[in-house]
């Protein structure tokens, strides 16, 4: 099945990646980070399309409660509360090795259904990568309810989008079969969890990956897009 196409900025040669990714996954934020960073060090790095496709980790959280994350592991893993403190933090010190700060003790779990519509409002804007950036933080550092329209709306303004557009988007619903449309097409390529990354509609990786496993892609990828020379006239 064809991948969609990302936010695109120029013409000419171009690589794309596609991201399945779920705001509440703490191992997509890392991945998110490795992923900047490789790019940084990317010379084609203008020549990238980043395209975010939801993921619902959770699907049968309410939309209308919230729950902190470590009472969310007790619940739904049937784990002691000793353990579920312990597993976040081995995370948050996974966390801390890839430059970010988790605060588990203040995150709250939610249905994310409608942080995915913003993503893909911010999408149109050709924001969307900073708009996942921001509900990430949102979720893991600041410990806001990222399922509440105000906080989005909020947020969204953040990164320079319009409130007025992204309320409206919101309270429709325009989006919610974008996020279904992702949903599917992850279920029909086989993809059980995240993150996950497709390469240039060629190469998966999942997980979250070192600096230098994202470079050694890019590059890859970068090196086959290159046009072929056409044959001599015999």
């Amino acid at each position: 099945m064809p991948l969609m196409a990302g936010e695109s900025f120029g013409r000419g040669r171009r690589i794309s990646i596609d991201i399945w990714s779920d705001v509440m996954c703490p191992f997509c934020y890392m991945s998110d980070a490795q992923l900047d960073h490789a790019l940084e060090q990317f010379p084609h790095r203008d020549a990238v399309d980043l395209r975010f496709h939801s993921f619902l980790l959770m699907p049968q959280l309410s939309k209308d409660a919230v729950i902190n994350v470590v009472d969310l592991l007790v619940r739904e893993r049937g784990i002691s509360r000793q353990q579920a403190v312990s597993t976040n933090a081995q995370i948050r010190e996974h966390a801390n090795a890839v430059g970010l700060e988790y605060h588990f003790d203040r995150a709250v779990a939610t249905n994310m259904r409608t942080a995915h519509e913003l993503s893909h409002f911010a999408l149109g804007q050709r924001r969307q990568h900073h708009m996942i950036q921001r509900l990430f933080k949102a979720h893991f550092v600041d410990g806001l309810n990222v399922g509440d329209h105000d906080v989005l709306v909020g947020l969204a303004e953040e990164i320079g989008l319009d409130s007025a557009a992204a309320r409206k988007a919101l309270q429709s619903g325009e989006f919610a079969d974008a996020v279904e449309a992702d949903i599917r097409q992850a279920r029909q390529l086989g993809i059980t969890g995240v993150p996950f990354f497709v390469l240039d509609n060629k190469y998966a990786m999942s997980g979250v990956q070192p600096v230098e496993g994202f470079l050694d892609a890019l590059n890859k990828v970068w090196a086959e897009s290159a046009p072929r020379p056409a044959l001599a006239d015999r």
